[in-house]
């Protein structure tokens, strides 16, 4: 009996641990500002598919030239992907269909980009999507920027 209430108590305790170690990495990330939640697919086809799957859920956050992107569900403390300001082109936008509506936060957004030669598609809110936007034509001098 003493060794299951242990047990219990170790797992509880984990678990407490874990969600705490979630929240400060969050934190951590967003100190610096200039974040915004914004969910990615890698890799996507020409035509777009509306069955929800191969999004992931993060947060992006805005570092000079580059945006870097985190997994909220991860405990990794560097980003998962990095995007190059100078090497974004945005092909198109369109709202969420079919199966992507549940799998994205509701008021998102589908920014479609090229980042070296790679399709990948942005989910995020219109006010994100606004200044990720104007971060984008932002570009230094002599930068090229392709914008839809």
């Amino acid at each position: 009996m003493v060794l299951a209430l242990t047990v219990c108590g170790v797992v509880v305790a984990l678990v407490v641990l874990g969600l705490f170690v979630f929240g400060l990495r969050r934190r951590l990330i967003q100190r610096s500002g200039g974040t915004f939640d914004c969910s990615l697919r890698w890799d996507v086809a020409e035509n777009p598919d509306t069955s929800g799957k191969g999004w992931s859920y993060g947060v992006a956050r805005y570092s000079g030239d580059r945006v870097a992107w985190f997994r909220v569900f991860s405990y990794a403390p560097r980003p998962r992907r990095v995007l190059e300001r100078g090497s974004i082109e945005v092909a198109g936008r369109r709202l969420p269909e079919g199966e992507e509506e549940l799998a994205l936060l509701s008021d998102a957004m589908i920014l479609v980009c090229l980042h070296q030669g790679t399709r990948l598609e942005l989910a995020m809110s219109e006010d994100a999507l606004t200044g990720f936007l104007a971060w984008l034509e932002a570009a230094p001098p002599g930068q090229r920027v392709n914008v839809a």
